[in-house]
């Protein structure tokens, strides 16, 4: 078990070690570490799954995505305890809140085989994107002193507030297009920035990436498809397309730095592809909506 102290919620560490309790009292062997920086996390991880532990990551999306990697690499399971700023992953997954839940699901849930996104060799598990949605994730990284449940939200409105549409040119599968944008997002997962419902027909298992552009608009539109975004309802804005594929390139004429899973990628032009059934996790038998 990695529990992340940094992660968003201060309750972090004691929700994993409510988790370990109700694991040992039911006879599990459980480790717990508490990871001094990403790479020491990997490290771990590398370590637990290729001697065929389990490895759980108590944390939110950047945890999990910091590991991910790694437990592919070595060809482990991933467990998910939820205590992050978005659990946005957990939350697609359908992953329980509560301590004596999620010990329950680690002990008797199935294995499941799920998509994630390969972004130039980083290992991403829920949703690369560039633009308004890349500006929004760095000032959440600076609002910690707001209540959690307020970061994204108030993050997104400074954002529209700032924010200028950029010239991009998207390839999916070999086509390509230029459009003027807010924000280009390749989702894995339908949900980000802590509950947002930016992909509602994206789905852990179909080995497709659905590729979600907001083209440019006024703030007004903006701050609508913010209103919208929660319900997956901003997909029948006229700014709002969607479409699939496997293989993705984003690149703008202008500086634009590329996030994932809530952490800076590097500026682009970034490639991403799909790469199926490539992670084992321990979630509830049906994929949630």
């Amino acid at each position: 078990m990695l529990i992340n102290p940094a992660a968003g919620q201060p309750s972090a560490a004691g929700r994993g070690i409510e988790v370990a309790r109700h694991l040992r009292e039911a006879g599990a062997a459980v480790t717990v570490t508490h990871t001094r920086s990403a790479e020491h996390g990997c490290q771990v991880a590398t370590a637990a799954a290729t001697r065929g532990s389990v490895v759980v990551a108590v944390g939110g999306d950047g945890t999990v995505g910091s590991v991910a990697g790694s437990i592919l690499a070595a060809r482990g399971i991933l467990g998910l305890v939820p205590v992050g700023r978005g659990n946005d992953f957990a939350r697609q997954l359908g992953i329980p809140n509560d301590a004596a839940s999620v010990a329950a699901l680690l002990l008797t849930g199935p294995v499941r085989s799920i998509d994630v996104i390969d972004v130039d060799g980083q290992i991403v598990v829920g949703s690369l994107y560039a633009g308004i949605d890349s500006l929004t994730s760095k000032l959440v990284n600076r609002f910690h002193q707001l209540p959690v449940g307020l970061q994204y939200p108030v993050a997104a409105v400074w954002a529209i507030a700032t924010h200028r549409s950029t010239d991009y040119r998207i390839v999916v599968d070999g086509v390509s297009r230029s459009i003027s944008a807010h924000t280009v997002i390749v989702a894995n997962s339908g949900y980000y920035g802590s509950g947002m419902h930016v992909a509602p027909s994206a789905r852990l298992d179909d080995g497709l990436l659905d590729i979600v552009v907001f083209a440019a608009a006024g703030r007004s539109r903006l701050l609508k498809a913010l209103r919208m975004i929660y319900s997956g309802t901003h997909l029948l804005l006229p700014e709002v397309t969607v479409q699939t594929g496997r293989v993705v390139t984003i690149d703008s004429t202008g500086p634009v730095d590329a996030y994932a899973d809530g952490d800076r990628v590097g500026p682009l032009p970034v490639g991403a592809r799909v790469r199926p059934g490539a992670l084992s996790v321990i979630a509830p038998p049906a994929l949630t909506d």
